[in-house]
């Protein structure tokens, strides 16, 4: 261990300039985690009732200040997702390194957690950035945190890292360095059968108690409506992402039988060969968006609902605006992260195609033709699966309406959120086009 160690040291020390993208995308989404977390113990470290001069009195009781603690801690689930695919595209990056360290005897399972420590030491100075940040903070607002929170603070500089090393070796653990200085990703066929399955079987897990428990709530004169909108987004979320999955499995056999354009063709034989790239790399973003879709039409009504009520409300308006806002605002950041993990997801399958790609341009293949095949590799899957999201999204705001304010006119405004969000995906994947133009070059073939 302590030689892996002292060699992921040595690797990270040398990067050179074409890697330094990646590095930084590590040390943000390290940053961007620790942020997350110490904001969340700040929260809880507050104890009984208080004034606090923030957000129109919404940090002030202990039942609202627990709902803002798990938003902070839910934001953290994209951030690990971005580590994973910057993991991923790293370990692509650094095939050379990773052949010349088989050459020398290590093993494919050695190379992985070399990477991963990689990854870990980059961690470690983004979450080190975060906490510095962090701390100038709350001096900046004279806040001082009680002596039990600057503990737990220490922990949690210290365990991002952990976290990231953890996300990087189940991202690689289909990763295979070849000594002839070739990464590719195994995916036996009982994988290909098995995961149309065991997606549909988790789900279950998760919806049907919540189902139960809503049921058993209504038998009791309550229904428990936190818990039935929470069954929806994850029964739709999922759904989308298995749609994903399916529609570039379907897709990819279909076009590469019967199109006839180069670029249909292209996409269409990179879908069939990988067709559940679309929904590792979608999957967080797709359930951004059904949340996207229902807070925007539970907003319209809640907003409808207090305007009406102004005047026999228990606190200000201010104060259910605010906390409006920021659940609005925690949206808007897990679909930041959500996108910028869609863009390193697709810079992440330009470079382990990078040679394939190569060979193409040396063909003959114009250079136009493989962006337009790398745009439609994410326009064709993503489609179906927002369409998806966006009808759970609706039912939430329907069914949120019908509970709250049976007379409320429903508001077509939610429509519009997974429009842009495929836009915003298709701009993500864009971003990679330039990586694309350099990496399609006859002399990747040099190293075949």
């Amino acid at each position: 261990m302590t030689a892996d160690l002292r060699i992921a040291w040595i690797l990270t020390r040398g990067s050179d300039r074409r890697e330094w993208w990646r590095i930084s995308l590590t040390a943000l989404g390290a940053l961007l985690a620790t942020g997350f977390a110490l904001a969340a113990i700040t929260v809880a470290a507050v104890s009984g009732q208080v004034s606090v001069p923030f957000a129109h009195g919404l940090l002030n009781q202990p039942g609202q200040r627990v709902g803002v603690v798990v938003t902070l801690l839910l934001l953290l689930v994209p951030v690990l997702g971005l580590l994973g695919q910057c993991a991923r595209i790293g370990a692509v990056h650094r095939d050379r390194r990773m052949a010349g360290l088989r050459l020398a005897g290590a093993s494919p399972w050695q190379v992985r957690r070399i990477c991963a420590l990689e990854s870990a030491f980059t961690c470690l100075a983004g979450s080190a950035g975060g906490a510095v940040v962090f701390a100038a903070i709350l001096s900046g607002h004279g806040h001082t945190p009680p002596p039990r929170a600057w503990t737990a603070y220490v922990m949690v500089v210290l365990v991002v890292p952990v976290l990231a090393a953890l996300v990087s070796v189940v991202a690689l653990r289909r990763v295979i360095a070849s000594p002839l200085g070739r990464v590719r990703r195994a995916r036996p066929d009982r994988d290909r059968r098995g995961r149309p399955v065991a997606l549909p079987v988790t789900v279950a897990l998760i919806v049907v108690p919540a189902c139960l428990a809503a049921l058993r709530g209504s038998r009791q004169g309550a229904v428990s409506v936190p818990l039935l909108v929470f069954a929806v987004v994850i029964l739709t979320g999922a759904g989308a992402v298995w749609l994903a999955g399916a529609t570039a499995s379907f897709m990819g056999r279909r076009l590469t039988a019967r199109a006839k354009s180069p670029a249909v063709l292209i996409a269409a034989g990179r879908l069939a060969d990988d067709p559940w790239a679309a929904a590792r790399t979608h999957a967080a973003l797709l359930l951004v968006t059904v949340v996207g879709v229902g807070f925007v039409g539970v907003r319209d009504v809640l907003l409808d609902v207090l305007h009406g009520r102004a005047g026999s409300l228990g606190e200000g308006l201010a104060f259910y605006t605010t906390g409006i806002d920021l659940t609005g605002a925690a949206v808007l950041v897990a679909l930041a992260i959500g996108l910028l993990a869609v863009a390193v997801g697709t810079a992440e399958s330009v470079a382990g195609r990078r040679r394939g790609l190569a060979a193409q341009v040396a063909a003959g293949v114009p250079r136009a033709v493989l962006d337009r095949a790398l745009l439609l590799e994410t326009a064709l899957p993503l489609a179906p699966s927002v369409l998806l999201a966006g009808v759970g999204g609706m039912a939430v705001h329907l069914g949120y309406a019908a509970l709250v304010a049976p007379g409320h006119v429903p508001s077509a405004l939610p429509l519009l959120v997974p429009v842009a969000v495929y836009a915003a995906c298709l701009l993500a994947a864009a971003t990679s086009l330039p990586l694309l133009r350099r990496t399609a070059h006859p002399a990747e073939l040099r190293f075949t």
